[in-house]
């Protein structure tokens, strides 16, 4: 039995044509494929040039000031050097300096050793002594002297103070008063003029011990009273 085909069915005679179809349409594919890329590669290349800004810089031309060339020193003269021979026939005397351990005499250098240094001490003070210091004239000058000399604070007599100041001092060899202190005090004002009066008294006659003067601590009570 013969088998008939339809021409449209008929794949076998259209397969050329289909072929040449594909062929077209790989080539176009290709074409537009390669002139894509080429589109892309010329946009990235042209994007540097037309960010690129060129500077034109002003070129000024340096002006070199010329400098003055000094003048050329002039030419010193030589100066002819004159030697004078002077004959060796002076007579020189020789001089022998002498060291001080050929003429001098020999100082014997020793370790020393134990050295003492004394330190003064304070010269004693005395409570009682044979002899006792003296006011001039006695204890009688003594009170008159402190009643003549005495300046009763007006403060203390307008308030009624009154007692006794004992106030303590030295009297040195030479009779002299140091060291006045207020031992017992009544008022900072009658004690402030005890001292005073203290400090001005004239030089005592000194205490002696053994036939000598030595200095002695006295205590003198100083009355201030209201009449």
């Amino acid at each position: 039995m013969e088998v008939k085909k339809s021409p449209s069915a008929d794949l076998e005679g259209k397969k050329s044509t289909w072929l040449l179809v594909g062929y077209v349409l790989v080539l176009a594919t290709m074409y537009v494929a390669f002139e894509w890329t080429k589109r892309d590669r010329v946009v990235v290349d042209e994007a540097p040039i037309a960010a690129t800004v060129t500077f034109e810089e002003e070129i000024i031309p340096i002006t070199m000031q010329e400098k003055p060339v000094a003048p050329a020193p002039a030419e010193a003269k030589p100066i002819a050097e004159v030697i004078e021979i002077v004959e060796d026939d002076a007579q020189i005397e020789e001089t022998i300096i002498a060291s001080t351990d050929d003429t001098g005499p020999q100082i014997d250098i020793k370790n020393v050793e134990n050295v003492v240094v004394e330190v003064p001490q304070e010269e004693e003070i005395f409570q009682v002594v044979e002899k006792m210091p003296e006011f001039p004239g006695g204890m009688q000058e003594l009170m008159k002297w402190l009643g003549k000399n005495i300046k009763y604070p007006s403060i203390c007599q307008e308030n009624g103070v009154q007692g006794r100041v004992i106030v303590q001092f030295v009297v040195n060899r030479d009779g002299s008063i140091v060291d006045p202190q207020v031992m017992k005090s009544v008022d900072p004002y009658l004690d402030k003029e005890a001292l005073r009066v203290v400090k001005a008294m004239p030089k005592w006659a000194p205490g002696e011990q053994r036939g000598k003067a030595v200095r002695v601590k006295f205590t003198l009570p100083v009355m201030f009273r209201l009449n």
